[in-house]
C-alpha cells in the first residue's frame, strides 16, 4: 500500500521535531508548538534565561512582541505556569546550528513591566518600543522607552483588548459627497 501525500508530510515532519536538539531545560517548562521549542520562562529569571541561551549560540533575537490574553485567560499552559493577562513572546535563532527557540513570559496586568534585552539583543530596542506603544508594557532599563508609532500624545494602548475602537471618516479624493 502507497503511503499518500499528507501521510508522508506527516511522517516527515514527526522525523523533523523528533530530530531537533534540546537545550537544558534551563529550569524552565518546555513544550513544543509546531516543530519549535517553547520555554516559558518567569518574569523574574527572563534577562537570566536569555543570556544563558545567547550563551548558547542564541546569537540573534528575531522578534519580540506580547499577547494580551484578556478574553483567553484559560488558554493551554504547563501546569507549573499561572497565565497572565499579558504574555512577552521572544524568537530566538542560533544561526551556527540552525535552531530556533521561543521564550513566553507571563506579565501581569497589575505590573505591567519585564526586563529589557537591549543589553543582550540590542536589535530589541525598537521591538520593545513597539510593545510599550501598543500594548503599555515597559521595559525596565531600555534605553529609549518613549513610544514609536503613535504620538506621544496618544491616550491608551491600541492593541489591548480593551482598547476602545473610536471611527475615523475617511474621504476619498473624487467621491461624490
Amino acid at each position: 500500500m502507497t503511503d499518500t501525500p499528507e501521510a508522508q508530510s506527516e511522517d516527515a515532519t514527526e522525523e523533523a521535531e523528533a530530530s531537533i536538539p534540546e537545550p537544558e531545560m534551563l529550569g524552565c517548562p518546555m513544550t513544543e508548538s509546531r516543530g519549535q521549542i517553547v520555554l516559558h520562562v518567569a518574569r523574574d529569571r527572563y534577562v537570566e534565561v536569555a543570556k544563558q541561551l545567547a550563551d548558547e549560540g542564541y546569537a540573534m533575537c528575531v522578534d519580540l512582541t506580547a499577547v494580551d490574553y484578556l478574553k483567553h485567560m484559560d488558554r493551554e499552559l504547563p501546569t507549573s505556569v499561572i497565565g497572565e493577562r499579558f504574555e512577552i513572546v521572544v524568537n530566538l535563532l542560533d544561526i551556527t546550528h540552525s535552531r530556533r527557540i521561543r521564550l513566553r513570559t507571563q506579565v501581569p496586568e497589575a505590573d505591567a513591566t519585564i526586563a529589557t534585552l537591549f543589553d543582550l539583543y540590542p536589535g530589541t530596542e525598537a521591538m520593545e518600543r513597539e510593545v510599550f506603544d501598543m500594548f503599555g508594557i515597559s521595559f525596565e532599563g531600555h534605553p529609549d522607552p518613549s513610544r514609536i508609532l503613535m504620538p506621544e500624545d496618544w491616550n491608551g494602548y491600541p492593541l489591548r483588548k480593551d482598547f476602545q475602537v473610536g471611527t475615523i471618516p475617511v474621504q476619498f479624493k473624487g467621491a461624490a459627497s
